[in-house]
């Protein structure tokens, strides 16, 4: 490849030309950002004058988008800064209208901000309350999940949540009628320990209601599970007449898993077992269908032997 070898003049005029082309540059940039435009920035809203005699709660955000008369210079530094200068919204019309129309405030609104930097409009031009009688009330959290768990592992206790309620406030009408606030919904896949985490509650879908606390702490006890069998005895309902009953056998095995921390305490007494005798009575039943009718939390059970039963009845 050959190389271009160029003398000190030419170098000289190359130097200067692209000197010129830079500076034209530069020149164009000041000219440029030095005129005005118009641009939108987000404004932080801030109330005055706030109506004593009537409760009330704003149906937007706290930020509002505002349309701004300014340089390009102090449009690039808006665009920079994520910290916009607030703007004060009088709020002495709310006495006789549940609105405020920005448009007619803005004199008062640009008196206190850069007199080379104003607000020409706001998108929304108009903001809306809430009027409506409001109440408070305490209200059971609900977990939402989705959890998976590794084979042989499950939930061997019940969910731990803290704070177990939320205080929500807002239109008596919706406040009153709530019976449990949700959370976000709690992931998660393989799991074979337990889950300490913090969830969300669900965020209100109307902008007139507020809950508290955002976040709450939730444990859900995991453990490993097994098998384990025991003997039952086998109860009779149904024995309207009083017959003496003998039923073969008289104690059913049950085969369920339990987690291993409560392997050894569960005992047949937490169990019962039934067969209704109306099967032989109404329907001419040979054999009674056997039904566990009490299990212990986070008890499964996996077979009965046997399920059905014979018997004998003495008149």
């Amino acid at each position: 490849m050959a190389i271009i070898k160029l003398s000190v003049t030419e170098r000289r005029r190359i130097s200067v030309f692209f000197t010129c082309v830079i500076l034209a540059i530069c020149a164009w940039l000041v000219v440029a950002f030095s005129s005005t435009y118009s641009y939108t920035a987000k404004k932080v809203i801030r109330y005055k004058n706030v109506p004593l005699k009537r409760s009330f709660h704003s149906l937007q955000s706290d930020t509002i988008e505002a349309v701004v008369k300014g340089t390009g210079w102090q449009m690039l530094f808006a665009s920079i800064n994520e910290k916009s200068t607030p703007i004060t919204v009088d709020l002495r019309s709310l006495e006789n209208h549940p609105y405020v129309a920005l448009s007619a405030q803005l004199p008062l609104i640009n008196a206190e901000i850069p007199r080379d930097n104003p607000i020409i409009a706001f998108n929304p031009d108009t903001l809306y309350f809430d009027f409506s009688n409001r109440s408070i009330r305490r209200i059971p959290v609900k977990l939402l999940s989705a959890i998976n768990y590794q084979k042989q592992f499950s939930q061997s206790d019940n969910v731990i949540i803290q704070p177990s309620y939320v205080t929500v406030s807002g239109p008596s009408g919706e406040i009153d009628a709530m019976t449990t606030w949700p959370t976000d919904s709690l992931k998660a896949v393989d799991v074979n320990e337990t889950i300490n985490t913090g969830v969300n509650v669900k965020a209100p879908a109307q902008g007139n209601i507020t809950v508290y606390p955002k976040i709450i702490q939730v444990t859900v006890p995991v453990n490993e599970f097994t098998e384990k069998t025991i003997k039952i005895p086998v109860k009779i309902i149904n024995n309207t007449n009083y017959y003496n009953i003998k039923l073969v056998p008289q104690r059913v095995e049950v085969t369920f898993t339990t987690s291993l921390d409560r392997y050894a305490e569960i005992d047949p007494d937490l169990f019962e077992a039934q067969v209704d005798l109306e099967y032989w009575r109404k329907y001419g039943y040979s054999t009674l269908p056997v039904k566990i009718i009490r299990v212990p939390e986070f008890c499964k059970i996996v077979r009965i032997e046997p399920r059905n039963i014979d018997f004998i009845v003495k008149k």
